[in-house]
């Protein structure tokens, strides 16, 4: 019987099985952030430690930084004494920092893949459940908990049990105005928030390889809303044209040994999953949340449904919805642009072709919030901030910035957000916030409307 891509990785990686089914797995890269390092960091102090392989490790400060002024002290207290704590940390052990400042800093999610570091057949772990971003590239990635850190710190390996594993395949050619966020918001829709729990996921079929690399790290981003521990894409042309060249990719002869072994992963033709599913790319279309969980998402030709149960009525309570309700002509105040899952130069190039020469209602607040330094400067080099800013949307400093609460980002109480980030949870953006998922050019439309509005109109 073939194997899964997932199994050909996984299986590459044993140091060893354990009693009761465990393995242990070999890390090739650990990603680490202000957030969930430091109990680990104190775990190895506690046992007088160090960091095994300190080369396989990458810090960045991203979740606590501010978006403007980032040459100034942080002035949140607590933000401030976390990215202070990364930075004592990776001097004390040894560890490579991106930190504010490094031309190279930004989110680790959209770093890795930029500079090449992110490569197939790779193991990629780190204290983050949007890890999977870079299952994009063919890679088993995943996000661990703070302890688990520790683990790898101490081992570069982590005691795991296998998934099981599930391809969803997308077969077909999305419409005009509908992108790789509506696909993965209209897949998380079908099955639910929890249908790919204790699953790892494998997307194909003709839609996913037609996909540029920046819209696959938004697909495998997102896997983690419908519960999978990760997703992956197998590797092809437009994975290995991405990565030549860039900074921490293989070169010369290196180059050609690691494209041998990358032209392996695939999922072989007879390989079994332990469920599958097919859509049609030309039943999506652009793509909307209702509720606070992820999979409460409809096209924006649709309107709420009419369910039953405690927690749906209460999340239509606090979206202050109700069912056979259209968003399309919903006011709103704020729009954001950015985040691990929509922040990479393909996004902001969108967003600047669609609001070129318009200008954004007077009462949004619309900001946009490039992933890295590296996508920053691209922007200003191609005149991206500029066109924006003429817009009126504020183009701020690399950072996770209004896509959670824990930094000067916040969306006020009672305010609905169009955002381009992955998660709708009750007060993710801030306490009492409203979030509203969508693709960037629909926060776009939103944002000159002053409205959900449907773009392709």
């Amino acid at each position: 019987m073939g194997k899964t891509l997932f199994d050909k990785i996984w299986d590459a990686h044993i140091v060893t099985s354990v009693e009761g089914g465990m393995e242990v797995v070999y890390i090739d890269r650990h990603f680490i952030h202000e957030v969930t390092s430091p109990q680990a960091f104190d775990g190895l102090r506690a046992r007088n430690i160090g960091v095994f392989r300190p080369k396989q490790t990458v810090a960045t400060a991203d979740h606590n930084v501010p978006t403007k002024d980032q040459h100034l002290p942080i002035r949140e207290a607590l933000s401030r004494h976390q990215v202070d704590a990364l930075i004592h940390n990776c001097a004390d052990f040894g560890l490579e920092l991106y930190g504010l400042g490094h031309p190279l800093s930004g989110h680790r999610a959209v770093i890795g893949p930029e500079l090449g570091i992110t490569q197939p057949g790779m193991t990629i772990v780190c204290g983050d459940s949007h890890t999977s971003t870079h299952g994009a590239f063919g890679c088993i990635a995943f996000g661990i908990g703070t302890s688990q850190v520790e683990q790898v710190f101490a081992s570069q390996c982590l005691l795991q049990s296998r998934p099981k594993r599930m391809r969803i395949n997308v077969e077909g050619q999305l419409g005009a105005g509908v992108y790789a966020k509506d696909l993965i918001l209209y897949i998380i829709a079908q099955l639910t928030a929890a249908g790919g729990t204790g699953y790892f996921v494998e997307y194909a079929g003709s839609a996913i390889r037609s996909l540029s690399m920046e819209a696959r790290m938004t697909i495998c981003n997102m896997s983690i809303e419908m519960g999978a521990r990760g997703g992956l894409v197998a590797p092809d042309q437009t994975t290995f044209d991405y990565l030549q060249g860039r900074q921490f990719a293989p070169q010369g002869a290196e180059w050609e040994n690691a494209l041998a072994y990358w032209k392996t992963l695939y999922s072989d033709e007879d390989a079994v999953f332990d469920k599958e599913f097919t859509f049609r790319a030309e039943d999506i279309e652009p793509m909307v949340t209702y509720g606070t969980n992820p999979g409460m998402g409809l096209g924006i030709s649709q309107v709420i449904p009419t369910e039953t149960g405690q927690s749906f009525e209460k999340s239509l309570e606090y979206m202050g919805f109700k069912p056979g309700e259209s968003l399309a002509g919903k006011p709103i105040q704020h729009v954001f642009i950015g985040s691990c899952t929509n922040s990479r130069i393909e996004d902001l190039r969108l967003v600047a072709e669609f609001v070129k020469g318009k200008k954004k209602a007077p009462h949004v607040s619309a900001m946009v919030v490039p992933g890295s330094q590296q996508v920053a400067a691209q922007a200003k080099a191609e005149g991206i901030d500029r066109i924006l800013e003429e817009a009126g949307f504020d183009f701020r400093e690399p950072g996770c910035s209004a896509c959670l609460g824990m930094n000067e980002d916040k969306i006020p109480a009672g305010a609905y957000c169009v955002s381009t980030s992955n998660r709708n949870f009750e007060g993710r953006q801030g306490p009492g916030a409203r979030t509203i998922l969508a693709s960037p050019l629909m926060a776009a439309a939103a944002a000159i409307a002053g409205e959900i509005v449907d773009f392709r109109k």
